[in-house]
């Protein structure tokens, strides 16, 4: 009889242990964040033309990857840019440190310089 309430206690201890781990790993899951960079219109074609290249060499030491990188839009609703870029983060640190690089201001300044477009950081859903 005691080793059927032992088991039984433990077998509940056991279960509220694994509870409590997991719902400590879920309140731990940072979501992702992704950079969006809507171009609507390009305006200075040669120019806009530096941009890609500087922005693919860029992109490995920023901790980032191209979600989306693309002209192939195929509108719903309304009027879609002419260019979409969608970039990964694991954090909003990681996605800000590679906003304030040297290297992405240079990039920023020619696509400025280059388009009529938008860029801003957003947070994904926790996996």
């Amino acid at each position: 009889m005691h080793q059927r309430i032992a088991l039984g206690v433990a077998t509940l201890a056991g279960i509220a242990i694994g509870a409590t781990a997991i719902q400590g790993l879920h309140a731990q899951a940072k979501p992702p964040v992704y950079a969006v960079i809507p171009i609507l219109k390009v305006t200075d074609a040669d120019t806009f033309k530096q941009v890609g290249p500087k922005a693919e060499a860029a992109m490995p030491s920023s901790g980032g990857h191209y979600v989306i990188r693309s002209d192939k839009i195929t509108p719903l609703d309304g009027t879609p840019p002419q260019r979409l870029v969608v970039i990964a983060f694991d954090t909003m640190e990681q996605a800000q440190a590679w906003h304030n690089s040297a290297a992405q201001k240079e990039i920023d300044a020619l696509r400025s310089k280059s388009t009529n477009s938008l860029s801003f950081l957003i947070e994904g859903v926790a996996k």
